[in-house]
């Protein structure tokens, strides 16, 4: 029997289709949306260079995914609420933010949310916010495995002082209670931790006066990247290279050198290129309509490594090719 299709059912089955066509098109990043992301850092550091590898990798993949990278002009909370504004009038579906100061951005996290805007943090969490999801750093375990550092620096024990840019970002407070954590029981007393609101010179600073205030300090340690070169260069001046041992984070190019030369004992190191390819990727997930990237934890870690002087050399060659270069 020959199915006849009228005029009127010709009609309704084009209505249909195109229907079906207009809510395909609807979902963030199929063919004809580009879906909007914004990755956004919490200063300028080179660290960050090494997440915007990623987030392009990500784009590449994601072809109807456009990143807008952004670098606030000041590492502070009201720059950040700033760029987060000006992003939310341009229409972004969905931003991955690294807190400067996590309890008091919590509103402006929940805001954007609010206005049905995938909200992830990255690198530094805002626990307490309404963010889909944390990836980065297993920051207390981060803390502990620099703990390990100090106690083979020191394996007799003695004064240990800590450096950050603020002491309120949540992979700071991490990290400091996982030194804190792992120094438990031993010998190894901490002074104290000493911020100086991004700020290079004060860094620096807060080293030269430690040094002169506690001259029995036995070691020092920088939680943020930009705080080992400072320490450096500090324990340099004050002719205290090897006497003061040193500990640092993250693969700054004065960091590496000074693990080469002996000068640093170690350098925790995080996976920044992921932070940027796994936040975009996920979050064009998310939004797509899976969930299912988001664990109960509402936390995706991502392993760090110890960098010392048997594996500097190795760890330096693959970050160049990461960034391109010979």
């Amino acid at each position: 029997m020959k199915r006849i299709i009228t005029p009127c059912l010709l009609a309704c089955a084009l209505i249909a289709s195109l229907a079906g066509c207009n809510r395909q098109q609807s979902q963030p990043g199929a063919s004809g949306k580009r879906l909007r992301l914004a990755f956004v850092t919490n200063n300028a550091s080179p660290f960050w260079a090494i997440a915007r590898r990623g987030t392009e990798k990500a784009t590449k993949e994601l072809p109807n995914v456009e990143v807008d990278f952004r670098i606030p002009g000041q590492a502070s909370a009201a720059e950040q609420k700033r760029v987060v504004d000006d992003l939310i009038a341009r229409g972004v579906d969905g931003i991955a933010i690294s807190p400067v100061d996590p309890a008091n951005q919590t509103q402006m996290i929940n805001d954007a949310v609010a206005q049905n805007i995938l909200v992830m943090t990255q690198d530094s969490d805002a626990p307490q916010s309404n963010r889909a999801c944390y990836i980065g750093t297993d920051n207390r375990a981060a803390g502990r495995q620099a703990g390990e550092l100090i106690k083979q620096a020191l394996p007799n024990g003695g004064k240990v002082m800590a450096f950050v840019g603020q002491a309120d970002a949540q992979n700071a407070k991490e990290r400091f209670e996982g030194i804190k954590e792992a120094l438990a029981g031993s010998n190894i007393q901490v002074i104290d931790l000493r911020t100086d609101d991004n700020d290079r010179v004060r860094a620096k600073a807060n080293v030269s006066d430690t040094l002169v205030k506690y001259p029995d300090v036995g070691a020092l340690v920088g939680l943020w990247d930009y705080n080992g070169p400072a320490i450096l260069s500090a324990v340099k001046d004050a002719n205290k290279v090897g006497q003061v041992k040193i500990i640092a984070f993250d693969e700054q190019e004065d960091t590496l050198k000074g693990v080469k030369d002996g000068a640093i004992v170690g350098t925790i190191v995080q996976q920044p290129f992921e932070f940027g390819y796994q936040s975009i990727k996920d979050m064009a997930q998310i939004i797509g309509g899976d969930r299912s990237v988001i664990p109960a934890s509402k936390q995706i870690f991502i392993p760090t490594k110890v960098i010392n002087k048997d594996n500097v050399d190795e760890f330096s060659q693959q970050l160049k090719q990461l960034l391109g270069g010979s």
